[in-house]
């Protein structure tokens, strides 16, 4: 089966309160696509945090004394370490620039996942930053049902960002959030090319699926949040994103 990735022009700047679904089904039609059972829609966190209104003035937050006392560290600014703390379930690292962080959902990434780039509140204030969705993959659900509604098709949604790596440099597309696709595909059990029983091997198909689409999407002024997906090569469930975690007892990075 041939994987196609598209992506969907047009989609405007989105503002609290916008209906995603409607927006991405109108530039489905104007892409002139007819979903079939199966497939994908791909969705930038960033404009699902501003449809869900997650902006945050840093001028309306009070650092506490942690936040204050980091700030000092790692020289960023003391309201914007109170929104990272806020947001998280504990610091993992930090150094100058840099805090790394275990989100409140979960994973780790940096910043706890809080933006400035290509965010707007009701002003061009550098004041604004974009939290990440309260829950990404109930957003997606809402989506997906949304669509499968409107299109009488069996269909997923998977919500990326975009994350550094322990042991390797540059960003990547990555899940944070999924409904009606799995996020680890076990192939244990399975022959390999050569007959043998593979032990091990489990794939992190949502992950996979969202650096395809990042590819895509861009990372800058490009203007493409969504993209729609034929031919994902696996049978849509309705996946967990626990699925993805990696066990404490079992990450070697912390």
């Amino acid at each position: 089966m041939t994987l196609i990735l598209t992506p969907l022009t047009g989609i405007p700047v989105v503002s609290p309160g916008d209906d995603l679904t409607e927006l991405i089904s109108s530039a489905i039609e104007r892409a002139k696509i007819t979903p079939a059972d199966g497939d994908v829609l791909v969705i930038a966190q960033k404009i699902i945090s501003k449809s869900e209104d997650r902006f945050v003035n840093l001028e309306t937050v009070t650092p506490s004394e942690e936040a204050i006392e980091l700030a000092k560290r790692i020289n960023k600014d003391a309201r914007l370490l109170e929104l990272i703390l806020q947001e998280s379930n504990s610091i993992l690292r930090y150094r100058p620039g840099t805090i790394i962080v275990e989100h409140r959902l979960g994973f780790v990434c940096a910043n706890a996942g809080i933006d400035h780039s290509n965010v707007r509140g009701d002003n061009l204030s550098d004041e604004w930053v974009l939290l990440l969705p309260e829950d990404p993959s109930r957003s997606a659900e809402l989506i997906r049902k949304g669509l499968e509604v409107r299109y009488k098709q069996k269909m997923g949604v998977l919500v990326i960002d975009s994350h550094g790596r322990a042991w390797r440099m540059g960003i990547v597309g990555v899940a944070i959030g999924f409904s009606g696709i799995p996020g680890l595909v076990d192939l244990r059990g399975y022959p390999d090319w050569f007959g043998r029983t593979l032990q091990v091997t489990q794939v992190g198909a949502a992950d996979e699926l969202a650096g395809a689409a990042s590819l895509v999407m861009g990372q800058a002024d490009e203007g493409t949040p969504v993209v729609h997906v034929h031919g994902f090569p696996y049978r849509l469930r309705d996946g967990s994103f626990d699925e993805l975690l990696r066990p404490r007892e079992e990450d070697m990075f912390r």
